[in-house]
């Protein structure tokens, strides 16, 4: 049986950070919503400190507003800062961050930006654990608007195990109520979809279910000179843990 805790999530209002907040909440967490519509800002630290009082654990699910790599850095890398130093002044006990799975493959783009803040964090005085997620199904249909030019969107054909942003969710609750047989220090976990899965082949899926005429060509749209991604660079490891739904079974749920 685990015990309760006090846990603050950051980023609480986002894709991620909602179920997060909901499944933490069914389990008896006592959870504190840390967001800048909730008035707590990781970047500027308004309110951070007072937000943290009594928390015991913290989970970093705050994202920036910008896949570009120089924005994301910053942002990453500040909000790390500063969680570290609040975390510390109010004696929380640890931090679960939540990361991309191969982002220590990666020296340029969003990966890269990711890196850095897994190292601020890790270079700070709060004890860390990394999850390492795959790419989320909900993050596909937002690639299609970002590398949407004219009717036809182009997407890489990128190797990937899509994984629902519910099942992410559910990782970081049982990551929070194992904490006491594992406790946190610096192993990295990762979480995935249930099978490899493609990008472009994804986003024609998504394209079909829409029925809106967009069509899908192969494209480029991140940084990957040495074609990682083709690579199968963000596949999870042999001891990831596999939830579903797949891709399609969540398009069609």
């Amino acid at each position: 049986m685990t015990s309760e805790k006090k846990i603050a999530v950051a980023g609480a209002t986002g894709r991620l950070g909602r179920p997060a907040v909901e499944i933490l909440r069914e389990r008896g967490h006592e959870v504190v919503s840390i967001s800048r519509s909730e008035g707590v800002d990781v970047i500027t630290g308004e309110d951070l400190a007072a937000a943290l009082e009594g928390v015991e654990l913290i989970i970093d699910a705050a994202t920036g507003p910008s896949p570009d790599q120089t924005e994301a850095t910053e942002f990453f890398a500040t909000a790390a800062r500063n969680l570290q130093q609040a975390g510390a002044e109010r004696g929380v006990s640890g931090i679960l961050v939540v990361s991309i799975i191969g982002t220590d493959h990666f020296n340029t783009g969003y990966n890269a930006a990711k890196v850095v803040q897994e190292q601020a964090h890790l270079n700070g005085p709060v004890p860390v654990r990394i999850l390492r997620a795959a790419q989320f199904h909900e993050f596909v249909a937002e690639l299609v608007e970002w590398s949407t030019k004219g009717d036809t969107a182009y997407l890489p054909p990128m190797r990937t195990q899509l994984v629902a942003a519910h099942s992410v969710a559910e990782a970081l609750a049982d990551l929070v109520d194992g904490a006491d047989a594992a406790p946190l220090g610096n192993p990295v976990a990762e979480v995935a979809g249930p099978r490899e899965e493609n990008l472009l082949e994804a986003a024609k899926l998504l394209a079909a279910e829409r029925s809106d005429g967009l069509r899908i060509e192969a494209g480029e749209i991140f940084e990957d000179p040495e074609g990682l991604y083709a690579a199968g660079a963000v596949l999870p490891g042999p001891l990831a843990k596999l939830a579903g739904p797949t891709f399609e079974e969540w398009l069609n749920g």
